[in-house]
């Protein structure tokens, strides 16, 4: 550490200049971006982000589109979609679903906000309230239609992104309703079963309930358009090539959202659907995620030099030779068994632990449940085993302070760049956003259990993996194979199956499936914070702490809330 305050201040340039460009992206052209709330249905309080072009003004109102993320995600996710419909001249509210984001309520609850969104963006002064469009993605989707079906004469056109009319929570469509309908259904799509009542995706074209939204008996025709826009009944379906979360970050998926509402709505500035700028934007964000994780490491190491944490900077003691034949069956272990729990604890978590007065989420409960009942199992195997363990740490307290401290100042971090810039951290469908004080609690409720789950993995890592006298980059490679491999493989031969066969092999369960791909960047990330903090501190308290109170705070800031 001759230089320990270099990784400090790399973190901050990461992150700083990351937001930087994804705010300039955002604002390209003179949008102006805001944040913005308002009070929905029975005072429920609701929260957006609004992106008004320069060509919006009261004396020349321009058409509006409401834009809503799906389950689990937030406004932020709707940023690709928000920033190129504002550059083509229509003003934007990216809306947090309720119990989700910044919005109040219970998740699913009035109509998912939809209507509170859709009435409050009709009341800006700079908006033209007879041209309106409604694009939802997944469970946004349903969002929009709530709003549709609230309020049947107050838009124009609606796009849904990897979603569906009907059951589960949606009116039943038909070839009037919605007006002028828009379906991109990507062909990877992992809900198929639940939105379309078809086993791939790449048969939605013969789901009798599209036929039926379509007005045909026939398989319906991709890039088609059937109906009148003039009639209020024209309907078209894509089917670009990616997943659905993948829709987010799709320019096709983006692109075609972006060709019917120039078809479907009046006014607004053409531009043609490639010419896109988002990704820079997710670039910038992605950047400053990256940002966040060294400044975390940094802040970490330079906290360490302070004489008030000295008793906590201990020399390493590998416990293991070499890289034998037990060194391998351990790395295997460590990394299959949280893959094989996967799914059954999941899906244990969501019967057995719903959503309640106390444990408030519902994704929360099933990543607790897996959490724990995983590092049961692996305490039982442990204790069969004979293998050394490795040290915990000289001191809990001083371990405690440093993980918050480290933790406090990446969150200071995050509170400076949305004062800044009105950006938070992420790439795709892995964020790090701000907590609502609502969240807050739930944080409180969530850390100890998931700590000390996350402890009992980063104590069996440190005890299995690191070998005396390798090298840095092993060791690092090494963790990261052992935390992230099972999850890896999983993926791997999930969505392999999936590619090469239309078939998801844990369609089941699909949205557990969806939710597995953040695992894969989590975990290896526990990996190198476990080694870092082992590095320089010779045992695995601190790298619990700061494991426990970062990925509580990931999870709960980005999921939904189903009890108020």
């Amino acid at each position: 550490m001759r230089k320990p305050w270099l990784l400090f201040v790399l973190g901050l340039v990461l992150v700083l200049g990351g937001s930087a460009l994804a705010w300039k992206v955002q604002t390209a052209g003179g949008i102006k971006v805001t944040e913005v709330t308002f009070a929905g249905t029975g005072g429920t309080p609701m929260s957006g982000l609004l992106y008004t072009p320069p060509n919006a003004t009261s004396a020349t109102p321009a058409p509006g589109v409401l834009a809503v993320h799906g389950y689990i995600n937030s406004r932020e996710t709707q940023s690709g979609f928000a920033i190129e419909f504002a550059r083509r001249g229509y003003v934007v509210l990216a809306l947090d679903q309720t119990g989700h984001g910044y919005s109040g309520g219970a998740a699913f609850s009035n109509g998912f906000g939809g209507p509170d969104g859709l009435k409050y963006l009709r009341s800006l002064p700079t908006v033209d309230p007879a041209n309106i469009g409604l694009e939802g993605h997944s469970m946004g989707g349903w969002t929009v239609l709530a709003a549709a079906a609230t309020m049947p004469d107050a838009y124009r056109a609606v796009v849904l992104e990897g979603s569906s009319t009907g059951k589960p929570f949606a009116a039943d469509g038909s070839p009037a309703w919605p007006r002028n309908l828009a379906l991109v259904f990507s062909q990877y799509d992992e809900f198929s079963k639940l939105m379309w009542g078809v086993d791939r995706a790449k048969d939605v074209t013969r789901s009798a309930k599209l036929q039926a939204v379509f007005g045909t008996t026939a398989p319906v025709e991709p890039g088609k358009v059937y109906g009148s826009v003039e009639g209020g009944t024209a309907r078209v379906l894509h089917t670009p090539a990616t997943t659905h979360p993948g829709d987010h970050i799709s320019p096709a998926a983006i692109g075609h959202a972006l060709d019917w509402f120039a078809l479907t709505l009046k006014g607004g500035t053409p531009r043609p659907a490639s010419d896109q700028i988002w990704m820079w934007k997710e670039a910038g964000t992605g950047v400053a995620l990256i940002g966040a994780v060294v400044l975390l490491l940094g802040t970490f190491q330079l906290l360490l030099t302070l004489p008030l944490f000295a008793s906590l900077r201990q020399p390493i003691q590998p416990t293991v030779a070499r890289r034998d034949g037990g060194w391998w069956r351990g790395v295997a272990l460590t990394a299959l068994l949280p893959a094989l729990t996967y799914f059954p604890f999941f899906i244990l978590g969501m019967v057995a632990l719903p959503p309640n007065a106390i444990l408030k989420q519902g994704i929360t409960n099933q990543v607790l449940t897996w959490a724990v009942l995983t590092a049961l199992i692996t305490l039982g195997l442990a204790a069969l085993g004979k293998r050394d363990k490795p040290a915990f740490s000289r001191s809990l307290r001083l371990s405690v302070l440093i993980g918050i401290l480290s933790v406090g100042v990446v969150y200071g971090a995050l509170e400076l760049v949305h004062r800044l810039f009105l950006v938070d951290f992420r790439f795709w469908v892995v964020a790090l956003k701000r907590l609502s004080l609502g969240q807050a609690d739930q944080v409180l409720v969530y850390v100890l259990p998931l700590t000390l789950a996350f402890g009992v993995t980063l104590r069996t890592l440190l005890a299995r993996i690191p070998v005396a006298g390798e090298s840095n980059l092993a060791r690092y490679a090494s963790a990261v194979l052992a935390l992230s491999g099972g999850f890896a493989l999983l993926l791997v031969l999930d969505y392999g199956a999936l590619f090469l066969t239309g078939h998801l092999p844990t369609a089941f369960d699909p949205l557990s499936t969806v939710v597995a791909i953040q695992f894969l960047p989590l975990t290896a990330l526990m990996a190198v914070i476990g080694v870092f903090t082992w590095k320089r501190t010779g045992g695995y308290a601190t790298a619990s702490v700061i494991c426990g109170l970062l990925l509580t705070w990931y999870m709960v800031a980005g999921t939904a809330t189903q009890v108020v």
